[in-house]
């Protein structure tokens, strides 16, 4: 059965680096977040570095994930001391799920302060696209998917929950929304 890859992008205001409350602040509530997105239903997985790379980006050691990657856009630091990014790469059972865990809980709340943390680029900030059940997405699969919805309409290899697209390529209707019951794969 096909997988859904979820592909998210963000520059943030200060370098991951920097000392200040607020990127304190924004990095013990993704901890957080990430431990609930964990355990919500329909995920699968997420891109994490191995061993000894934790907390590394650029240069760490991915995986079937392939090699750390972000957008033509960013323009902003590589190195531990400058990198001003936040990026995930997860898999998920499908549409319902990836959406109901993104824009619920705490996450739905961290979302709602995107702007304490992050700049408006005027980029698409994720992106979608199925994937079959042996197959890893790899962080550059979701770097070209969003950067050609960034230049393109959402298309069966890019698309937003919005503008979803089925596992076979068709669109998907009118998209994902609070309280819609459909796409519940």
């Amino acid at each position: 059965m096909p997988q859904l890859a979820l592909y998210t992008f963000g520059v943030l205001k200060t370098p991951l680096a920097d000392t200040s409350p607020r990127t304190r602040e924004f990095y013990d509530i993704g901890g957080t977040v990430y431990q609930q997105i964990a355990r919500h239903p329909g995920y699968l997985a997420h891109a994490e570095p191995a061993g000894d790379d934790r907390g590394k980006l650029f240069g760490a050691d991915w995986g079937a994930w392939g090699e750390f990657a972000v957008p033509a856009w960013y323009d902003k630091g590589r190195t531990p001391e400058t990198t001003a990014l936040a990026a995930t790469l997860s898999l998920w059972t499908g549409l319902r799920p990836a959406f109901d865990a993104l824009y619920t809980g705490l996450h739905r709340t961290a979302l709602n302060r995107r702007y304490d943390w992050f700049e408006r680029t005027g980029h698409p900030n994720h992106v979608l696209w199925w994937v079959s059940d042996d197959a890893a997405p790899t962080w550059q699969d979701g770097v070209s998917a969003l950067e050609y919805l960034r230049d393109g309409d959402p298309a069966p290899h890019a698309f937003t929950f919005h503008r979803p697209f089925t596992p076979e390529g068709a669109p998907a209707g009118k998209g994902v929304r609070r309280g819609d019951a459909a796409l519940t794969r």
